[in-house]
């Protein structure tokens, strides 16, 4: 059985993502920890990439501020490594394809493997492409986590019934950030999936306060917050620690009620 299933295991999941190095890797290793202790059930770590084609403009900056910084995807394995000595929690990378192919994925695959990356997201991975990597994640134990935005509409089922690990649904069309209202019928989608799955579902964009994380967590299996986190990070930058700490306790607790 898929280790990402265990992030949800105990009730619905709260999910942070954190851009590897932004501003550098001891402040990312301080925030994952800061997460950790206060209720994260499954961390999302970004592999910054010079063309994030899904982000919006919080997250760009994050990607150019650690690129800016010399971060390396190397770096980031290493940095796994060390997080593993302690840390047990299903983790995973979000990325894009160019990064993994252009390290090679049959490397990648087997270094998430010996680093302990328990998946990894593509959002420019279309469904229909995406046995390029599938394979070679599965041959690593790596869950290959599928997308389902508001547009996948008749492709939902198809999706679904090929899913591992978790399935991210993307809660808005267009690209990363606080929003301030999610007007997708999520639960539509939601019902779609369970129709076609047992594997578990969380909502991503757009998700900042914890009245929507308790909503999306509501009809979902979890929540997905990236943006409000790496705001704190460019606010507060090497100190951010504690301010992410705090919120994303504000946020596991919400998602507790749901």
């Amino acid at each position: 059985m898929s280790k990402i299933r265990n992030a949800f295991a105990d009730g619905k999941a709260f999910i942070p993502f954190i851009t590897c190095g932004d501003p550098d890797l001891e402040t990312t290793e301080k925030v994952v920890r800061a997460a950790v202790e206060n209720g994260a059930d499954l961390i999302e770590l970004g592999i910054p990439f010079s063309d994030p084609t899904a982000e919006g403009p919080v997250i760009q900056g994050a990607n150019i501020r650690a690129l800016a910084g010399g971060i390396t995807t190397d770096k980031i394995f290493d940095f796994v490594t060390k997080l593993r000595k302690d840390i047990t929690i299903p983790l995973v990378f979000m990325t894009y394809a160019n990064v993994v192919f252009s390290y090679g994925a049959e490397r990648f695959m087997k270094r998430c493997n010996e680093t302990g990356i328990d998946g990894i997201i593509l959002p420019d991975l279309p469904f229909e492409e995406k046995e390029e990597f599938a394979d070679v994640a599965a041959k690593y134990d790596v869950d290959l986590i599928s997308l389902i935005a508001p547009t996948s509409a008749d492709r939902v089922a198809m999706i679904a019934k090929d899913a591992t690990g978790f399935i991210y649904v993307v809660s808005s069309l267009g690209v990363t950030g606080v929003r301030s209202e999610i007007n997708t019928d999520i639960g539509s989608i939601v019902k779609v999936i369970r129709e076609n799955t047992d594997v578990p579902c969380a909502v991503g964009f757009g998700i900042s306060k914890p009245e929507q994380a308790e909503k999306m967590a509501g009809l979902s299996d979890g929540a997905i917050v990236g943006s409000a986190i790496i705001r704190l990070l460019e606010k507060y930058g090497k100190d951010a620690a504690p301010y992410v700490g705090e919120y994303v306790k504000s946020m596991k607790d919400a998602v507790r009620k749901a």
